[in-house]
């Protein structure tokens, strides 16, 4: 079910159906007019098979949505332009076609990007049959999934005639606004697991103020 967001009496309500009357005031929420008209909060996972040339994140067991704490360790991979999801862990290269149902996505190519489009998927086969990815020189720490796919984003980069990016810059610029993003949808989906209605209040100031709660939480 949706997640709804409702700005009502200095206050942002979220609820998975709103409610006639605002729980925090009493007020009727219909007659707060267009300003009080419910949001609806877009889900930030994606079905990663349907996710062509992009890096997926999700957890290495179970779902976001599902049993996820926010620190179980997470597992990624690159999709061709099927969707199926090439990753790499002590077992080697996998090329999934299932198990990626709900995860982060972050895009990779452009719609402009014909050639590199039509390249995708033999670079990424390619690519994928180095020895660098056998079983063997697998490590936890230091030569892991998020080492595959990025060390393939950097191929690609290269091809192109563009600086690699190292795993911090990738990550700051890449991973953490969806993943910041995703952990706010989270925080309401549990919390509204255990009530109708989530009320942050806003302080007094106006404008500004309210601009800055909505982008804590939307």
């Amino acid at each position: 079910m949706a997640l709804l967001r409702v700005r009502h009496c200095r206050a942002l309500l979220y609820c998975r159906r709103a409610p006639p009357q605002c729980p925090a005031c009493g007020g009727a929420l219909g007659a707060g007019g267009l300003p009080s008209a419910p949001v609806r909060l877009n889900c930030p996972f994606r079905h990663g098979h349907g996710q062509p040339r992009a890096f997926l994140v999700r957890p290495t067991r179970g779902s976001f949505m599902r049993g996820y704490d926010g620190s179980s360790d997470l597992h990624v991979g690159i999709t061709d332009s099927r969707g199926v999801v090439y990753n790499y862990d002590q077992e080697g290269v996998h090329r999934a076609h299932s198990g990626w149902e709900q995860c982060i996505c972050i895009p990779l190519v452009q719609p402009h990007m014909v050639e590199l489009l039509q390249q995708w998927d033999n670079l990424l086969e390619e690519f994928s049959e180095g020895e660098a990815w056998l079983p063997h020189r697998y490590d936890e720490q230091e030569h892991n999934c998020y080492t595959f796919a990025l060390a393939f984003i950097n191929h690609v980069l290269s091809r192109q005639g563009k600086e690699p990016l190292s795993k911090g810059e990738f990550t700051e610029r890449f991973v953490l606004p969806q993943s910041r993003r995703a952990s706010r949808y989270l925080t309401l989906h549990h919390e509204l697991a255990h009530r109708d209605c989530y009320i942050v209040p806003l302080p007094e100031g106006g404008q500004s103020s309210s601009a800055e709660h909505d982008e804590l939480l939307y």
